[in-house]
């Protein structure tokens, strides 16, 4: 379980806007159909920011899913009225293919309801475990008619624990056809004792077309002892000379930290560091610390916070700035309740709600009861 985790740093404020919950785990009827709902009603305490309402349902059957979500925002009637429908629909076409469309739908003052962009995407798998992924985006002209206006083609070969893929990203040029903005070039190589080397090349073209690096990721994921996983990753971008230089360092650590409870941090170190003018030199910029509990009653939790500096003492060190609270308590009628907090801190310190998030979900893995004694480890 703690090696699925994914050991990424991300803002508390996008936490609060991705409106659904994360399920995974489907219920499934005798018919073999899978499916699962969820709603959510969000709020700001301070009433900076509009309440609004979301629905999601999953369905699952003959190898055709589809998701749909609802949004909807408090009109100035104080009831709330819908704003925004996303509706992803998944095909197997074949034993090797697999077809997704999106589609999000915006409303008018009317609300009558209006396509505003359509997603597209065709994976084939071939043998020898490479594969081959075509996406679009599509936005409505003027008149209603959907237009690509960035096509994606990705390459991707298996080799001797190696994985190199070559992403293309086309957008519409003067002529009406496509020509290449960027191409993504990526490497992966397993070793047997758990470690894996990646690295990442973002090209750009310069005025005469010929591609020119513009950023480098590079690092190592390693297994430690037991269920401990560690993560360094560096960015590297052209300087004033041309020549690559670290700007960035990501280190994450992901630990078992008891039976029942899983702990990752991520710090993060830039050149860029606020408040400061800078001398290309590393600092430590962020630290972002979650912590995943699984109770033996059920209920779930999980605490993250992030620390940054403060731009108008930046020697001061690192001080918790925003902090998210997501707890999952199992209910009856095999419903889960759930709510999530997220706080920032004030100019002293002081923790204050600026956004709430409370639902209800029939997702299994919500309600799930764990029977293990804290005796026994975690899997």
């Amino acid at each position: 379980m703690l090696s699925a985790r994914l050991l990424k740093s991300s803002s508390l404020i996008s936490l609060a806007v991705t409106l659904g919950f994360a399920s995974t785990c489907l219920a499934q009827d005798s018919s073999g159909n899978k499916s699962w709902s969820q709603s959510g009603q969000q709020s700001n305490p301070g009433g900076a920011l509009n309440p609004t309402r979301t629905r999601e349902t999953h369905t699952e059957s003959g190898g055709r899913i589809v998701d749909k979500t609802s949004v909807e925002t408090l009109g100035p009637d104080g009831r709330y009225v819908p704003f925004q429908d996303t509706e992803k629909e998944s095909v197997r076409v074949d034993a090797s293919t697999t077809r997704t469309v999106e589609r999000t739908f915006g409303r008018g003052p009317d609300s009558k309801r209006t396509l505003i962009q359509e997603r597209q995407e065709e994976s084939r798998s071939l043998p020898g475990g490479a594969q081959k992924v075509v996406r679009t985006v599509s936005n409505p002209d003027p008149n209603g008619r959907l237009q690509v206006v960035q096509r994606e083609l990705q390459d991707s070969k298996q080799s001797s624990g190696v994985r190199e893929t070559k992403t293309t990203v086309l957008t519409p040029n003067a002529d009406g056809g496509f020509t290449p903005s960027m191409q993504i070039e990526e490497r992966q190589k397993q070793s047997g004792d758990g470690t894996t080397e990646f690295n990442k090349s973002i090209l750009l073209p310069d005025a005469a077309g010929h591609w020119q690096l513009s950023e480098v990721r590079e690092g190592t994921s390693k297994k430690e002892s037991g269920e401990a996983r560690t993560q360094e990753e560096r960015v590297l971008r052209p300087d004033s000379n041309g020549k690559l230089a670290v700007v960035e360092r990501t280190v994450s650590k992901q630990t078992a930290a008891g039976p029942r409870e899983e702990r990752n941090t991520v710090e993060t170190y830039s050149t860029n560091v606020p408040g400061t003018a800078g001398d290309n030199a590393l600092q430590l910029v962020q630290r972002e610390t979650t912590v995943y509990r699984n109770a033996a009653t059920g209920e779930q939790s999980t605490i993250q916070r992030i620390e940054r500096p403060n731009p108008g003492a930046p020697g001061d060190g690192l001080h918790v700035t925003e902090e998210a609270i997501d707890i999952v308590r199992p209910g009856g009628s095999g419903v889960a309740n759930q709510k999530r907090t997220i706080l920032t801190r004030d100019s002293d310190g002081r923790p204050g709600e600026v956004w709430i998030d409370v639902g209800k979900t029939n997702n299994p893995s919500a309600i799930q009861v764990d029977t293990r004694t804290a005796a026994n480890p975690a899997n």
